[in-house]
């Protein structure tokens, strides 16, 4: 099998490459920052997230799996309650929810969107229901106006899983600005990443808002009052923000805060550049129908985070591990199948969550094909790309 050296265009596990203008905020850091974490430049970080995302409460986090933790004990989850989120993503958004006891309901995603709409949320809903996880997947905005409708009607709370999604636009407003709570990652796979691990959530209502700060370090927090000596009894104060509920360590340090302010500078840039690539090859490929790209409805932005595609070669008698084998071995470009559906995973089966009624995301995922799409891939590179695509769906046509 090829090894990561001898594909010509291999896939990547870095979005981007840094500026040195980054770099040089990272070695500032590192040298002047004081303290490393729970800083200046995370207040910096946080405010300027904030007003980017027109979100009045945001508080920088070790990754977007702690923000999805953080939303699971503010939606005050139980065993018996339900949560309600499509199978078709990462784990990640899963864990955090299952956690608490509650029970995890799978919604099928639309066919071609691939993510989740009120109508394939709807049925779904009980008395039981708490939570709608919605996952902009890809970096597509989901169709929110009818989901917030739903969910205020019964009285559920909304998370946004903005993972792939940040600077994405939905009628105008910033993804994970919508729902009750948005989380957000500055992976090393993400359109901006605070050196490869960071995460971001915000907080709509203000009183679950005051929470975050100690849930997020220990239950810390200042002595309240003047005194008389600052070293009695000690430096802080620990206490529970929630009674009966544990704080955890989801800090970010002040070198990585520091970088994903700088890199903020620059996210529409990333994003706009992203699009006009993906733009680039999907036009190019319009006379291959059997790619079918996900489907950009009006309002709903995209990030381009990842550029998957669905692979129908049945009319060709043929399948999609055929498709990345011809990719692969015959041109060199190491194109990869992503986000197992949930329900297939030997933890969510053990667990209880194995059954599922979601054609849709079986249907993309068994026919699923992913190229490389990193940031600084080279216009070569990407006409390798599109060259590869071509020539293997000709192959696989017969010609």
């Amino acid at each position: 099998m090829n090894n990561k050296n001898e594909f010509r265009v291999p896939w990547s596990g870095r979005s981007l490459k840094y500026t040195q203008e980054e770099i040089n905020v990272v070695i500032e850091a590192m040298q002047n920052a004081d303290p490393l974490t729970q800083g200046k430049h995370q207040l910096e970080f946080e405010k300027t997230f904030a007003e980017m995302m027109d979100a009045p409460h945001s508080y920088a986090l070790s990754s977007c799996t702690a923000a999805l933790e953080l939303s699971a004990m503010l939606c005050q989850l139980k065993p018996g309650d339900e949560v309600i989120l499509p199978a078709h993503t990462f784990a990640a958004t899963a864990i955090p929810f299952a956690r608490t006891g509650a029970k995890l309901v799978w919604a099928d995603v639309d066919s071609e969107t691939l993510i989740v709409t009120a109508d394939t949320i709807r049925p779904l809903i009980t008395p039981k229901t708490k939570a709608i996880i919605l996952v902009h997947l890809y970096g597509l905005v989901a169709d929110m106006d009818p989901i917030m409708e739903l969910a205020a009607k019964h009285k559920i709370f909304v998370v946004e899983d903005a993972a792939q999604a940040i600077g994405a636009r939905y009628k105008g407003r910033p993804a994970g600005s919508i729902g009750d709570f948005g989380c957000f990652s500055f992976h090393t796979h993400k359109n901006i990443t605070t050196l490869g691990e960071g995460g971001m959530i915000t907080v709509k209502d203000p009183k679950l808002a005051k929470l975050v700060p100690g849930l997020r370090h220990n239950g810390v927090r200042p002595y309240e009052g003047v005194r008389d000596k600052y070293w009695v009894p000690a430096m802080s104060d620990i206490d529970f923000d929630w009674d009966g509920v544990w704080p955890y360590n989801f800090c970010l340090g002040e070198v990585q805060c520091a970088l994903g302010t700088a890199q903020l500078k620059r996210l529409n840039s990333i994003n706009a550049d992203r699009k006009e690539r993906a733009d680039y090859v999907k036009t190019a490929l319009k006379d291959f129908p059997e790619l079918v790209f996900q489907k950009v409805p009006r309002d709903c932005g995209h990030t381009y985070h990842l550029l998957p595609a669905r692979y129908d070669g049945a009319k060709y008698g043929k399948t999609r591990d055929q498709f990345i084998e011809t990719m692969a071995f015959e041109y060199g470009v190491k194109t990869i199948v992503q986000y197992y559906p949930l329900y297939r995973y030997p933890m969510f089966e053990k667990a209880g969550f194995g059954k599922a009624d979601c054609p849709e995301t079986d249907r993309f995922f068994d026919n699923m094909v992913s190229v490389p799409f990193h940031q600084w891939l080279s216009r070569e590179q990407l006409d390798t790309i599109i060259d590869a695509l071509k020539k293997t769906c000709l192959s696989l046509r017969g010609r």
